[in-house]
């Protein structure tokens, strides 16, 4: 079987057979003989990845598989309980100031680095300045820019002594932030707020957290395997404080790209959970396995406006609004996801116990937009002096899903616009990559929310954000996102987030397309695979086997 082939090891009785796991210098022998045992012990679980996992460097990850992986291997100073509600990690206890700028945060005594050491405070201290600086690269610092002194630090006017995070002792981390934030404590339970030990990542060097023997874990789980594009494999860790909650010994993850390969492991018993897309969910729904799970995440078109005709906002309305949200949805992934009525997605808190998209409305409006995309893009092109549209192409993924995700955008331009543009489809680290870059003029892209609010998916595309990957600027947007940052009265903080995101699709700087969800199968005998509808995936941390 084709899908046999991609994973890089032999199968004995469902059970893969994996290698290769010299040089692994926080693995055990007694780890290796857990991974590479073809009798897995009991609390296994053996899942699959759509894709390879492009770091393990909690400063550099932008993406869910990362995310999701690291979740599992490391813990902040906090961490969300099977409710996602903020409970302590790392830190087993913390006071804050009443005018909600001052945190402080006491270790617990036994928390340990696989490798037997202790975690302590100048571990935070370190992994947060260190994913500040420049040189890091680290898209994620700007979170990082809500700490006193964070942003004048990473603009460069100010020390890195300024940014007030400071280790006491070993035990106790201060931090001071520029305003409150309601939700900061649920945000450090994101992975690039996690430690990250100086020595051994300076040792490492710039293989950090992409290599086998290159990554030290914290959290209930640490890395014993990673064949890349093969395979990767997850034992449980035993000096993580809370290792008498973790009741699974291994986690083995499989590469697979294709959907119908991972659907025929799963059907083989060789997977014990899959993510199901298109008319995967019809042959499922109702199968007592089959569960669909809400996110906060969105997908949406980039447009880079360094290419003369992208910077043309009528161009970029009629490329959004010619592509039908809901169609879309039902064609790429059939699982619940829904066109987009905004950027911010459904569900998503508006600090008031309501739901901000029900506040913001249908921005989009695709049943009318849709009737007047010829219009725009004809007009467009007259103001820009313009006879035809020009080549371009649209980036995506080299996966099933990114596939058809742009031969649908392909064809949905050219008969609704009569223009053609080329499709281009790499691997998923590689999109990333150029995304990041700019190597692109079309790329889709989706965001999954690190926190439940609107300022997750509007503060990205202020002038000059690292994830403002298309080169947006507008002087107006930025004062009204500045101003949200800095605004104490819940209501008046969401009317100016209302307000920017209006302008931002009044401009059409992205052009929102879907609000996901998703749609797996998992066996019966898996449970407590926690959920989550931010940041990671999931979380293993109270998962096990029962009745298999």
């Amino acid at each position: 079987m084709m899908a046999r082939k991609r994973m890089g090891g032999i199968l004995l009785g469902g059970w893969l057979l994996i290698g290769g796991l010299t040089g692994c210098s926080n693995t055990s022998e007694h780890d290796i003989a857990a991974v590479t045992d073809n009798a897995p012990p009991e609390q296994s679980l053996s899942l699959a990845l759509a894709d390879e996992v492009p770091t393990l460097d909690s400063a550099k990850a932008t993406d869910e598989l990362a995310f999701t992986l690291l979740t599992q291997t490391n813990e902040g100073l906090v961490r969300l309980d099977e409710a996602g509600k903020v409970v302590p990690g790392v830190a087993r206890e913390w006071t804050i100031s009443e005018d909600g700028l001052r945190y402080q945060f006491v270790l617990r005594e036994n928390a340990l680095w696989s490798d037997g050491s202790p975690v302590t405070a100048h571990d935070f201290e370190y992994a947060w300045k260190r994913a500040l600086q420049k040189d890091t690269g680290s898209q994620y610092a700007f979170l990082m820019e809500w700490i006193k002194g964070g942003a004048e630090y990473r603009h460069e006017q100010a020390p890195l002594d300024s940014v007030s995070v400071k280790a006491r002792d070993e035990r106790t981390l201060d931090v001071e932030l520029a305003a409150p934030k309601p939700y900061f404590l649920e945000q450090l339970s994101f992975p690039v707020f996690f430690p990250q030990q100086k020595s051994f990542g300076e040792k490492a060097g710039d293989r950090y957290g992409g290599d086998p023997g290159t990554v030290l874990a914290n959290g209930p789980f640490k890395l014993a395997e990673w064949l890349h594009d093969q395979s990767l494999g997850l034992v449980k860790n035993d000096t993580y404080w809370d290792r008498g909650q973790v009741r699974l010994e291994q986690v083995t993850y499989q590469i697979v790209k294709d959907a119908t390969a991972r659907e025929d492991l799963y059907l083989a018993g060789v997977i014990d959970r899959t993510a199901l897309v298109r008319d995967q969910i019809a042959r499922y729904r109702g199968n007592p396995e089959y569960m669909e799970i809400d996110e906060l995440v969105n997908g949406y078109l980039q447009f880079n406006q360094k290419h003369r005709v992208l910077q043309n906002a009528k161009i970029r309305k009629a490329l959004t609004y010619a592509v039908n949200g809901d169609a879309y949805a039902e064609v790429v992934y059939q699982n619940g996801t829904r066109g987009a009525t905004g950027l911010v997605p459904t569900g998503t808190s508006n600090g008031q116990g309501g739901d901000f998209r029900k506040d913001g409305g249908d921005l989009i409006d695709r049943m009318e937009n849709g009737k007047q995309a010829k219009a725009l893009l004809e007009a467009g092109l007259r103001e820009l002096g313009l006879a035809k549209f020009p080549k371009l192409k649209v980036l995506g993924d080299d996966g099933d899903t990114g596939k058809k995700s742009t031969q649908f955008l392909q064809e949905e331009w050219r008969t609704k616009l009569g223009i053609e543009i080329e499709v281009e489809n790499v691997p998923f680290k590689l999109r990333l990559q150029r995304t990041a870059e700019r190597d692109f003029d079309i790329v889709e892209s989706l965001w999954g929310a690190d926190y439940n609010d609107p300022m997750t998916y509007l503060d990205m595309w202020v002038t000059g954000s690292d994830f403002n990957e298309s080169g947006y600027s507008n002087v107006r947007y930025d004062a009204l996102i500045g101003q949200a940052k800095v605004e104490a009265d819940a209501a008046r903080r969401m009317q100016l987030l209302l307000d920017a995101e209006r302008l931002l699709l009044d401009d059409m700087a992205v052009g929102p397309l879907f609000f996901r969800s998703s749609a797996v199968l998992q066996k019966p005998y898996v449970k407590k695979v926690i959920h989550r509808h931010f940041g990671p995936r999931y979380d293993l941390k109270y998962a096990y086997v029962e009745g298999k």
